[in-house]
């Protein structure tokens, strides 16, 4: 079954360019309509592998300022875990009897469930944005939207949009570092006004 979902994110080439003036303006025009828009949420076939474990199931992200709740159900084994939080504290539970808390969210996605996922970043990410506070080189597809972001170490591939929407959205997102990959197929995206 994980083979199958991997399988089915399995990334398919794009024809990408440096951009030009005209791509850079508009996906600024982009980054301030969606960064202004700070709640939203989205169902995702989402797989996360290294070298050492793998993982993949449905997720439900909700997003409401700093405040997210992050869903994941197993396809597999059936489990559920759920990770809730904002920018300072953090609350992991379904992955062991007791719920575990602590004021980093990645450090318990790390430790507790061997996914090394950038969640700050990747908040941005999910929506074709740069992650603020780091530098950022975009590379753009034909259609002047974002075929890699490369940041923080991270390279962020878009193979698909949501191009009826307004602005467009990512319908497939790729994030690789070294061994580490994050591969989400995006079901449905749903951002408040």
């Amino acid at each position: 079954m994980v083979a199958l979902l991997l399988a089915a994110c399995a990334p398919m080439q794009v024809k990408q360019h440096a951009g030009t003036a005209s791509d850079e303006s508009a996906q600024q025009a982009r980054e301030a309509a969606l960064s202004a828009r700070t709640r939203w949420s989205l169902a995702a076939h989402i797989g996360v592998s290294n070298e050492r474990d793998s993982g993949s199931g449905e997720l439900d992200w909700q997003q409401d300022g700093s405040a997210y709740t992050f869903t994941v159900r197993a396809p597999v084994t059936g489990k559920t875990w759920k990770l809730s939080g904002n920018d300072g504290h953090a609350k992991l539970e379904g992955v062991e009897s007791q719920t575990i808390e602590g004021d980093d969210a990645e450090r318990l996605l790390r430790e507790r469930v061997g996914w090394d996922v950038p969640l700050a970043a990747l908040r941005a990410w999910v929506l074709g944005l740069r992650a603020p506070g780091a530098t950022a080189h975009v590379n753009y597809d034909e259609s002047g939207l974002p075929a890699k972001i490369e940041q923080s170490g991270w390279s962020v591939e878009y193979r698909d949009w949501y191009t009826d929407r307004n602005p467009p959205l990512p319908r497939r997102v790729f994030a690789t570092r070294g061994s580490t990959r994050v591969k989400m197929a995006i079901e449905s995206f749903d951002i408040a006004p």
